[in-house]
């Protein structure tokens, strides 16, 4: 049994010396009739030609174990009903591999049965191929060995996710990516799967001249334990986000797909399980902004729009609105007042006003929501924040 992987680059050390040294041009004229070497560029350590493994080397989660597996026949004697079985055994299952469940009517002597075998590795730990051979000799005699080849799959790639939940509904994914593996890796493809429930947007490139680019520059090479961040902006489709209380809870955003290439373009590739985050609670009564100026004048009034959510799904609210002013932030209008009935995973828009009395970055709070039916207030502080200036200061557009 050999295993089939892809060749590496011959190396060579150069010696060399200095055409005054005892050696004289001895040492460079062996360089340049060696034939491993490329011609003008002796000194340079890569070859030209390939080298076959000289061992199994290490294989790695997501990548496909190809092996050769050639049963020779040393005896003298024709054997008959050949039948060459591979199993490969996990620490969960045991994978059939062999291409081929037919015997093999007769095999000659100094004749052999070739087969070559694949699989694409998705457990790491130990494996074990299980080679077994059953035959029948000239004088009727059946005859069965087996040989074992253990091998460890490792780990290529550390993920590790974080979750950004923002005001919108929209959920960040910062998803880390470190190559703990021995050599660098060219990284195909890094993508999202979204669920059902989800529109994703990769935000890992950039417009150039109208052109997108990579954040990671055209070469896309992940060295060894070299640690890279992708970032993804989730957003609920619109047949969700209308619906206050589907998003509510552990909900599951996708999948992330990964797939690199290593030595000469051996293909790996992983696939996470279905990540999944906690939604964060709303509560009952769920208050949003939906418009808001990012810089205002001071002591002039200005509008901002919120929405307001009933995220209970079976009890009907009838709310009533109470402004209170801050130091810096005086609401306008009436306060106390009715909103009216708002049935269960409904929302309503609402028009509000108010002005600044002190310059700087000001916190907008002082809202309150009142259930009349169980006497309940929620209380909604440090809801945005607005830039205010001095309305003799010419506002940028």
């Amino acid at each position: 049994v050999m295993r089939l992987t892809k060749p590496t680059l011959f190396t060579n050390i150069p010696v060399t010396c200095e055409e005054r040294d005892l050696p004289g041009n001895l040492f460079n004229q062996l360089m340049k009739d060696d034939p491993s070497t490329v011609k003008g560029a002796e000194a340079l350590m890569l070859g030209e030609m390939l080298t076959l493994p000289q061992n199994f080397g290490n294989i790695f989660l997501g990548e496909t174990f190809s092996s050769y597996i050639s049963v020779h026949n040393d005896s003298n004697q024709v054997v008959k009903d050949i039948l060459v079985k591979a199993d490969l055994q996990t620490s969960s299952q045991r994978l059939n591999l062999s291409a081929s469940s037919a015997a093999v009517a007769e095999l000659k002597p100094d004749c052999c049965i070739d087969d070559v075998i694949h699989h694409e590795v998705k457990e790491i730990g130990t494996h074990i191929l299980v080679c077994a051979v059953s035959y029948t000799t000239q004088t009727g005699e059946k005859m069965y060995f087996r040989k074992f080849f253990k091998f460890q799959v490792l780990k290529p790639l550390d993920v590790k996710t974080k979750f950004y939940n923002a005001e919108t509904d929209e959920v960040f994914l910062e998803a880390q990516i470190q190559n703990i593996t021995t050599s660098p890796m060219f990284m195909e493809k890094v993508s999202l799967e979204p669920s059902i429930m989800y529109n994703v947007a990769e935000l890992n490139t950039v417009e150039t001249a109208g052109e997108s680019e990579s954040t990671f520059g055209s070469r896309t090479y992940l060295q060894p334990m070299d640690t890279r961040q992708y970032l993804y902006c989730l957003k609920p489709k619109q047949e969700f986000a209308e619906k206050a209380g589907v998003i509510k809870g552990v909900t599951v955003i996708g999948k992330l797909d990964i797939v690199w290439k290593t030595n000469l373009g051996e293909r790996g590739r992983l696939q996470t399980s279905q990540l999944q985050r906690m939604a964060p609670g709303y509560g009952d009564v769920r208050l949003s902004l939906e418009t808001i100026p990012d810089t205002v004048n001071l002591e002039e009034p200005f509008d901002i729009t919120c929405k307001i959510t009933n995220c209970s799904s079976e009890r009907t609210m009838d709310l009533v609105l109470e402004m209170c002013n801050t130091n810096s932030i005086h609401w306008c209008g009436v306060s106390g007042r009715q909103l009216g009935k708002l049935h269960p995973s409904s929302s309503l828009h609402l028009a509000l006003t108010l002005l600044s009395s002190v310059q700087g970055l000001q916190s907008v709070s002082g809202l309150r929501l009142t259930d009349t039916f169980l006497k309940r207030t929620y209380e909604y502080d440090d809801i945005a924040q607005v830039c205010v200036v001095s309305s003799k200061v010419k506002q940028e557009s």
